[in-house]
């Protein structure tokens, strides 16, 4: 039994895309170890098939954050029984670059975003060289990678290449739960610098149906003073980090999502979040940045409303729009309910076992 290892710095309960590869890779009869880190916030392991691992660290952000959790990643590694190590994007690359030369054990890169373009990388000059300088240097040391869309898999095998495989995060196909309906707009994920929340927050001001976040982030500080600052503690509703299996039951009574992001670096321009599909998979129509990937699939599957303008009236007029048009919002909602046979994970499993089934063949 081939023994793999993944490497992540967020907290294993939250993350779907992960629960869904190491699951997969677990039934098809790997060893699987995932390794997230512990903070004084983390609740209790939720239990899954394959082997999980938290690392504690005295720092919780930053430069001493990522120094601290890569070097203690390091020595865990060097002495763990495994065959690969998956590094999921580049916070956790370094050791996992160290440890499988010193060990000559496979490796491989699982780049979920184009990380060094993310608005809180590439808006600071120093931090944006670091990174850049850390990609330069550890990429093209991997023969194996995949990413989530073909744009980014186009542009990282154009600057380093290396071929990237393209493996969607898609959720797992499974029958919707009955559920009415109700008077509320959802966003869930990640509640982080680049998602337009400076200019949605305030829409809802103009707009008469509350909105639940699902989430925290490096902005959820700053979201929460907009939302006192603009006096909306009656619209919008911060409801905090909800287990997967919670938020698949929740998700499902809104009446629409969000999917936004600024065009402020290429993570985002040609970004595809876990939050598209899980609108999609709840059958809930969604109001989406027009960007490139998002804009291709809704051409096939006609799924939500895409929209160019994300200023505060332009978000404002376009959802209530959407709200008032009762005809457009069913016919979205029943391509939601098609466009799940397409883009599921049961489909997209197939690549993954694929994939890694070839490194061992």
């Amino acid at each position: 039994m081939k023994r793999l290892v993944f490497t992540v710095t967020n907290d294993l309960n939250y993350d779907q895309r992960m629960i869904r590869i190491c699951t997969s890779l677990y039934t098809a009869g790997f060893s699987v170890l995932l390794v997230g880190r512990q903070t004084h916030t983390s609740a209790s392991l939720t239990a899954q098939p394959y082997r999980q691992k938290r690392l504690n660290c005295f720092f919780i952000s930053g430069a001493l954050f990522y120094t601290e959790y890569n070097v203690r990643l390091f020595f865990f590694l060097l002495f763990q029984p495994l065959d690969l190590i998956c590094a999921i994007d580049l916070d956790t690359i370094l050791p996992c670059v160290a440890v499988t030369r010193m060990r000559r054990k496979k490796r491989v890169y699982d780049a979920h975003e184009l990380f060094t373009e993310m608005k809180e990388v590439v808006s600071r000059k120093y931090i944006h060289t670091v990174w850049k300088r850390i990609e330069r240097l550890t990429v093209p040391a991997f023969k194996y990678a995949y990413t989530v869309n073909a744009e980014i898999a186009g542009l990282l095998t154009q600057e380093y290449g290396v071929p990237f495989e393209v493996i969607r995060n898609v959720p797992l196909l499974r029958s919707l739960p009955t559920v009415q309906p109700e008077p509320f707009i959802i966003y869930q994920g990640a509640v982080n610098h680049g998602r337009c929340f400076e200019t949605l927050l305030p829409a809802f001001a103009d707009i008469a149906v509350p909105l639940h976040i699902y989430g925290a982030g490096n902005f959820l500080n700053e979201a929460k003073a907009l939302v006192r600052q603009h006096d909306l503690e009656q619209r919008v509703f911060f409801k905090g980090m909800v287990t997967p299996e919670n938020l698949r039951k929740i998700t499902p009574s809104a009446c629409l999502g969000i999917t936004l992001f600024e065009n402020n670096g290429l993570s985002n321009y040609y970004s595809l979040a876990n939050r598209f599909f899980d609108y999609i998979h709840a059958a809930v129509p969604q109001i989406c940045v027009n960007f490139p990937v998002y804009r291709n699939i809704n051409a096939e599957c006609n799924i939500g409303v895409m929209i160019d303008d994300l200023s505060s009236e332009s978000l404002a007029s376009s959802i209530n729009a959407l709200l008032a048009n009762q005809q457009l919002h069913q016919h979205l909602k029943a391509n939601c309910l098609r466009a799940r046979d397409v883009y599921n994970w049961q489909s997209e499993e197939k690549l993954l076992l694929s994939f890694y089934k070839k490194i061992f063949a």
